[in-house]
């Protein structure tokens, strides 16, 4: 994040949980904000059952989320719970902006906080195996590559390889 970036919060009250522990959640998602260097523009609430699959919030929220950003000129969301590579493609696919989760952000204030060289390989790694676990086909313009008569086909993807190379670095950083 970058200091003084405009951004809006989103969260959404789902199951049973109540009213005081959300504010108290959306609350903390605030002064992490703060503490990141970000200037919190305007907070988005919604109540669902359960978070929408694709979009995490529902896809007129979110619609209403668009229009502010792009009249308050904010160019990042940050979500109170963690997204799934695709609802994070999804809702930045709509909306236009970045999207970051609670854990990136906490994340992001460790990295800034990080001083010494072992604070620093530890965030890193940290960083590498959460953005393992986010990894999910983000480049669409290979996922309709195909071979043929007499071509052996794609070969290795860049989701392979970018898992490939996350590993190996991890692996480094543990050693």
């Amino acid at each position: 994040m970058s200091k003084s970036e405009r951004v809006f919060l989103v969260g959404v009250v789902w199951g049973d949980e109540s009213s005081e522990h959300f504010n108290e959640s959306m609350e903390e998602l605030h002064q992490l904000a703060d503490t990141a260097g970000c200037e919190v523009a305007n907070t988005f609430s919604q109540t669902l059952k359960r978070p929408d699959t694709a979009t995490y919030v529902g896809k007129g929220k979110l619609q209403e989320i668009k229009q502010a950003a792009s009249s308050s000129h904010v160019h990042t969301l940050i979500f109170n719970n963690n997204l799934s590579p695709s609802q994070s493609r999804n809702i930045s696919d709509v909306s236009g902006c970045n999207v970051v989760d609670r854990t990136e952000i906490i994340l992001d204030i460790f990295a800034s906080h990080a001083r010494t060289k072992q604070a620093k390989l530890q965030v890193e790694l940290a960083q590498l195996e959460y953005a393992y676990t986010k990894l999910k086909r983000k480049w669409k313009h290979l996922s309709r590559i195909q071979g043929g008569i007499g071509f052996r086909g794609p070969g290795e993807t860049q989701i392979e390889v970018d898992r490939r190379m996350i590993r190996k670095k991890s692996t480094t950083l543990k050693k």
